[in-house]
């Protein structure tokens, strides 16, 4: 990951990271069959981390759907591990758009990501429709805002979501 957030997909390679890591390529190659095969491990890493176990904790956290809206537009503000989330979050969109296999995995992060976020809003009692487009807005506005990273300050933060919010909800 931190090969790819620094350098790109191109630059994750057997030889390099072998060298980085200081292991041979035989010990490498038992790990992994291949460069697909790491570059799947990679990717099935990232949506059990940034997806499957992150909606699980946010599920988990809290009953009320309102709270649970909540926690997900505070995650771009949750330090330095929201930054490194980020950063991943742009080398892997960055590897999407020029490869079939990242971007179908990206594809189904969104799909779950925005599922989860409907659900709180059918929670709240819109239909499905609608809580389909909410959820869509409300999960482009927190990637966009785990990137603007001068836009996080205490006060702007926290009118921000209340707005959102009232926007979205009423």
């Amino acid at each position: 990951m931190e090969v790819l957030v620094d350098s790109g997909i191109d630059h994750v390679r057997i030889d390099a990271l072998a060298a980085q890591l200081c292991v041979t390529r035989g010990s490498f190659y038992h790990h992994f069959r291949d460069r697909e095969d790491l570059l799947r491990a990679v990717l099935r890493s990232w949506q059990e981390q940034a997806t499957e176990a992150l909606t699980a904790r946010l599920a988990a956290a809290s009953r009320d759907p309102m709270e649970r809206l909540f926690d997900v537009l505070s995650l771009p503000f949750h330090g330095r591990a929201a930054q490194r989330a980020a950063n991943i979050e742009l080398g892997i969109r960055a590897w999407a758009r020029r490869d079939d296999m990242a971007r179908e995995v990206v594809d189904q992060a969104d799909a779950a990501r925005t599922q989860h976020i409907a659900n709180q809003f059918e929670a709240l009692g819109y239909a499905r429709g609608d809580a389909r487009v909410r959820a869509g807005l409300l999960y482009g506005y927190n990637v966009a805002q785990s990137l603007i990273s001068e836009l996080k300050t205490k006060v702007d933060r926290r009118a921000r979501l209340a707005t959102v919010i009232r926007l979205l909800t009423d």
